[in-house]
């Protein structure tokens, strides 16, 4: 296993559409649920332990090398609006381009033809780093810090943050979000015993509802 795999994956830079995506945090400046340095680390917290926490599960099964299209199902079921399930399949889309670019397998060529739509971001994540030959507790970890490194970073362009204070909240939710992987790696390992239902679930009405609200937006400066 390369560490180095896991840097290359886990940066922001990884050209996989990320950037073009705020991860809620648009919607919720909008309704000044966030407006300064704490209330964006409650945001994200909240996020981690919920959003974050079912994308971590879904990544760290597919890492498993479990079927990834059950796994797509599953994700589908976690999922309940639809603009949230277009955003996912379209970052899973741009995240398998990538991929593939960077770590050809077999598995990433099965699941391109197998979902020519794209299949849901986390699970594609998930591939990926079984490509790469990371395990599945790595891309929880990868999986867990996406889902508040996005929102912090859009927070920092959107409120005009102080960037240090962004990066400091993200350095004290470490703890937190390594507890986060530990349940999601300790989940998948399950999957293949117990099926998909193991997997977390956990839910976030609000960010799903502003996520919807979001995309009819007809002004916005991010995707989501």
């Amino acid at each position: 296993m390369s560490r180095a795999a896991l840097l290359v994956l886990a940066d922001g830079r990884f050209p996989a559409g990320g950037h073009a995506h705020s991860g809620g945090m648009e919607a919720a400046i909008a309704s000044q649920s966030v407006y300064d340095t704490a209330s964006l680390e409650a945001f994200c917290r909240g996020r981690l332990h919920t959003a974050g926490l079912t994308a971590a599960g879904l990544a760290a099964a597919a890492a498993t090398g479990h079927d990834p299209l059950a796994l797509d199902e599953a994700a589908d079921a976690r999922t309940p609006m639809p603009a949230l399930r277009q955003v996912a399949r379209r970052l899973g889309r741009q995240m398998m381009r990538a991929a593939r670019a960077t770590w050809p397998s077999a598995d990433l060529e099965r699941l391109a033809r197998d979902r020519p739509q794209g299949a849901h971001q986390p699970v594609v994540l998930g591939v990926a780093a079984r490509a790469a030959g990371l395990t599945p507790f790595d891309v929880a970890q990868c999986a867990a810090y996406e889902n508040v490194s996005g929102p912090a970073t859009a927070a920092v362009r959107l409120l005009s943050l102080d960037p240090f204070d962004a990066t400091a909240l993200l350095a004290r939710l470490a703890g937190e979000l390594d507890d986060v992987a530990r349940s999601a790696a300790d989940a998948a390992d399950r999957v293949a015993a117990d099926g998909t239902g193991v997997l977390p679930a956990a839910s976030s009405p609000l960010l799903d509802i502003t996520g919807e609200q979001h995309a009819a937006w007809s002004l916005r400066l991010f995707a989501s």
